[in-house]
């Protein structure tokens, strides 16, 4: 062949190479996957670093500059002024430590629990296994009000709470402050870490640890020494989700720490935010991003050099219980004492404090309907009627479905896809590509987050002098798009673990049989994922549902949600009416899950990633 021809042979296969990659719809679904997640991500993450940097009108005459100019002010004034102590030491101090006491005490907490569940005899296992994961579904600043119900005292908190109307002294330290702040977090995020470690503990073959036993090693010893060491990368796994969590949450902080005086990076952050002091809380917000960054550093340096332990029994791996002997009916009454505490008693005293007129009046002539169904009185709430009464309130019941129901049906949509993704990309550049671009909102503290989408989008969006997209400020649509690409990381974990679920061979298959790409994905993989889709949905779903941090900023009187419209009545001293939305939301969010796990087989544990 001559030198002309082969150079033509070669040109002519190229381009076919090409042709096939750029017409396979699996390549140009992956693309368009990764340019929409550095537009959604990267480019908003761009733009809070620029923005730290980039001097403000307002700040111009004390910086000696012009807007828009280069400028270290706002980092200078942050970790090297007279103010670093109060507005970076100080909550920094309070931020770590509210994170590690949160997660050592929810894992240990989740741990238990967990082994108890999976590898042990416990009795009543099908209650415990609803019951486990229902401080998932309540959100953590409704755990503060049931806190505040039951702690308050009227040295602070104006009305006193229960046990103070029941004539006990309750210390201040005990109502507000840390250690109620670490306690109802705790007791919130343990869920986390049991899904984790249950899940990890599901697959362990009981026959290492009968092994051991055979070997006369007792129950602490195989615990100690074959059980923790195969699921300490699970817990290594909550503990920074935890940790992450905990460091940057707002509505706790605000419900028990602004009224003595507790600051954190993330309340410092949305006061600053909320007096438009965006270079500030942009800056605080790195700093949280950056932490969180050093603790999933850390946690992928720990979990790697323990990839021995991944030698976990296989298919044919069974799990026979351990036996808890004399100790079983002491352990059930202590779990059964641990479960009414945490999560039936904060329930009934959000109920009961709903029914009466004036807080820590707890008489029979002090209950009433009025927060429900009443009518306007003008010495009570403001002259606002009851919250069924409420124009209000229905409208932000309306908001709440339907951020929920868009949300969790587009955010499972994407995550089942991206999932798709990252399953088929496994080992792959372009899979760790999205992997790693998804993986980012989840660093990002959720105000930080609100923030973000609020300072990009409440502009038009122009490319060459052309609006793509409009200013979308006060709209539903930038609440859809901020709770999709924030929740993007669960539900595209959820999506993975779905569709690894799937075989490889069954697509390839229907290719043989000449089936292309979309009618593979509609009539294959689609069915097969329909199970982890209606988990992935509820997973979604429930976290939007009570959602308060990452919407707070972006709220306006049209588009309020019900935890919004719930924090704005614990702030206006009608801690009553927050209560009766907060009964609401929970009420929705059980329904919806019960109604899901009947009808549709979702399981929580399926879409948290086992």
């Amino acid at each position: 062949m001559k030198p002309k021809e082969q150079n033509y042979s070669r040109s002519r296969r190229l381009k076919n190479q090409i042709k096939a990659v750029v017409t396979n719809p699996y390549n140009v679904i992956v693309l368009i996957a990764i340019v929409l997640l550095t537009y959604l991500i990267v480019l908003p993450l761009l733009d809070m670093i620029s923005t730290s940097f980039t001097l403000a009108q307002k700040d111009a005459r004390l910086a000696g500059g012009a807007a828009g100019d280069f400028t270290l002010y706002y980092w200078k004034r942050l970790v090297a002024s007279e103010l670093t102590g109060q507005m970076l030491l100080e909550p920094l101090f309070n931020s770590l430590m509210i994170g590690v006491c949160v997660s050592f005490f929810a894992i240990l907490i989740g741990s238990v629990l967990a082994w108890l569940m999976v590898r042990t005899d416990l009795p009543f296992k099908k209650f415990f296994s609803l019951a486990v994961i229902i401080p998932y579904m309540i959100p953590s600043w409704c755990k503060s009000q049931a806190w505040l119900t039951m702690f308050k005292t009227e040295r602070i908190g104006g009305a006193p709470g229960f046990l103070m109307s029941m004539g006990i002294n309750v210390p201040d330290w005990l109502a507000y402050g840390p250690v109620a702040i670490i306690t109802v977090l705790s007791l919130h995020y343990y869920a986390y870490a049991y899904l984790l470690v249950s899940a990890a503990l599901n697959s362990i073959n009981s026959e290492l640890e009968e092994m051991g036993e055979i070997q006369g090693a007792g129950k602490a010893t195989i615990l100690r020494k074959i059980t923790f060491p195969l699921v300490l990368p699970a817990m290594l796994s909550a503990v920074i989700l935890t940790f992450s969590k905990a460091i940057g949450t707002f509505g706790v902080i605000n419900y028990l720490g602004s009224k003595v005086n507790f600051v954190t990076l993330s309340s410092q952050l949305y006061m600053n935010s909320k007096s438009q002091n965006t270079q500030t809380a942009f800056a605080m917000a790195l700093l949280l991003i950056f932490i969180a960054s050093i603790s999933v550093f850390v946690n992928q340096k720990l979990i790697g050099s323990r990839k021995s332990y991944a030698t976990i029994g296989g298919k044919g791996g069974r799990s026979t219980p351990i036996r808890l002997g004399h100790h079983k009916p002491l352990i059930t009454v202590i779990l059964f004492v641990f479960f009414i505490v945490g999560i039936i008693m904060p329930i009934a005293l959000l109920v009961l404090e709903s029914f009466m007129l004036k807080e820590g009046n707890y008489s029979l002539s002090n209950f009433t309907l009025h927060y429900w169904i009443g009518d306007p009185v003008p010495n009570i709430m403001e002259g606002l009627p009851g919250i069924f009464k409420n124009d209000d309130f229905i409208n932000s019941l309306i908001n709440s479905l339907k951020l929920t129901f868009v949300n969790g049906i587009f955010g499972t949509i994407f995550g089942q896809i991206i999932g798709y993704i990252c399953a088929k990309g496994r080992g792959k550049l372009y899979g760790r590509v999205v992997e790693q671009l998804v993986f980012i909102p989840y660093l990002i503290p959720s105000i930080a987050f609100g923030g973000i989408f609020l300072s990009m989008f409440s502009k038009p969006q122009t490319l060459f002098g052309v609006t793509l997209i409009p200013s979308l400020y006060g709209t539903f649509a930038l609440l859809t798009l901020v709770s999709v690409v924030k929740h993007l990381p669960f539900a595209s974990r959820a999506g993975t673990s779905n569709m690894l679920q799937i075989g490889g061979e069954l697509e390839e298959a229907a290719e043989i049989a000449g089936a292309g790409f979309f009618k593979r994905f509609v009539r294959i993989v689609f069915p097969l994922s329909k199970g982890g889709f209606i988990s992935g949905f509820m997973l979604i779903f429930v976290s939007i549902m009570k959602e308060l941090d990452l919407i707070i900023l972006l709220m306006t009187p049209t588009t309020s949600t019900l935890p919004y419209l719930a924090f704005q009545y614990q702030n206006g001293n009608a801690a009553q009416a927050s209560d009766c939305v907060a009964i609401v939301m929970f009420s929705i969010v059980f329904l919806v899950y019960a109604i899901a796990n009947i009808f549709g087989d979702a399981d929580l544990a399926k879409s948290m990633g086992g």
